[in-house]
């Protein structure tokens, strides 16, 4: 298939890069800097900058772009900024694709968990409400500037779990704390975790964007949700280190404000209902061998 995908230097639009040309696939970078290369388009959703004969003749169009949750504390200003890198880049490329004259057949927008909010010790699968709070609101807002386009391409939103990867993400900035032997729970340890390995995550956009089945929000999520504390001893007994030093609640807010309430101490529990209905099979269903692998 001939692919053009945003966000190509984060975590996975790397990863999901190479294995699509590894796999035979034409891929097309959708990029925000000058370049010469034949395989990029510049582009710049803040300005309004696309050109749409340049996005014509692809079969699928995937969407990866956003500002990272995890940099810095949310202030107005930056709250504003997560926002609009997913709000306004969405409604951009939905803007785009109706006006081509053979829309992709595929338009795959990242999105995440967030939307479910802080729901305790509720499963929660695709057709689960939304909750409420600044993250909830952002992932309604940005599913819907995909959906935008749904009158005239299957549109998918992928809703990303906390995605494990010893390169980037969660997972790398635990480690370091982890491996000294000073990881431990964060708050009571009773809120659930929605994670997924990063080679599951590559793997199921493939499939989603492969599966004619599957249309509107996908859980990109491992099926064994864990609360903090099963994950907290799970990377301890893989590290073979003690998970003693706990992180208290109060302490997190200190640390990170709104955030942490968002970010660290919401419970949500999901489970990847379409995913599996469809055939899926996980190359990492059970953390202890996600973590084992990928460490």
């Amino acid at each position: 298939m001939k692919i053009l995908i945003s966000g190509t230097s984060g975590l996975v639009g790397t990863a999901l890069v190479k294995s699509l040309r590894s796999a035979g696939d034409e891929v097309v970078c959708l990029v925000r800097k000058e370049t010469s290369g034949s395989d990029c388009l510049v582009w710049n959703p803040s300005s309004g900058r696309i050109n749409p004969t340049d996005c014509e003749g692809f079969d699928v169009i995937i969407h990866l772009g956003g500002e990272n949750i995890a940099n810095g504390r949310w202030t107005a200003k930056r709250k504003q900024q997560i926002r609009d890198s997913r709000v306004v880049s969405t409604q951009l490329l939905a803007d785009t694709i109706r006006q081509l004259k053979k829309p992709p057949g595929v338009f795959a927008c990242a999105s995440a968990v967030g939307l479910y909010g802080n729901r305790g010790n509720e499963l929660l699968t695709e057709i689960s409400h939304a909750g409420t709070g600044f993250l909830a609101e952002v992932v309604r807002d940005w599913e819907a500037a995909a959906n935008a386009s749904s009158s005239v391409t299957r549109v998918i939103d992928l809703r990303f779990g906390v995605i494990l990867t010893p390169t980037g993400g969660a997972l790398a900035k635990m480690l370091p704390a982890f491996r000294f032997g000073l990881g431990g729970k964060v708050g009571d340890g009773k809120q659930y975790w929605s994670w997924i390995s990063l080679p599951d995550v590559v793997s199921a956009i493939e499939f989603t964007v492969r599966t004619k089945s599957l249309v509107g929000p996908v859980n990109i999520v491992s099926p064994q949700p864990l609360t903090n504390l099963e994950f907290t001893n799970a990377l301890g007994h893989v590290l073979n280190r003690p998970t003693i030093i706990p992180l208290p609640a109060f302490a997190a807010r200190l640390l990170l404000g709104e955030m942490a309430d968002a970010a660290l101490l919401a419970s949500t529990r999901v489970e990847p209902v379409k995913l599996k209905a469809a055939g899926y099979q996980f190359r990492h269903p059970e953390l202890a061998k996600a973590l084992r692998e990928l460490l």
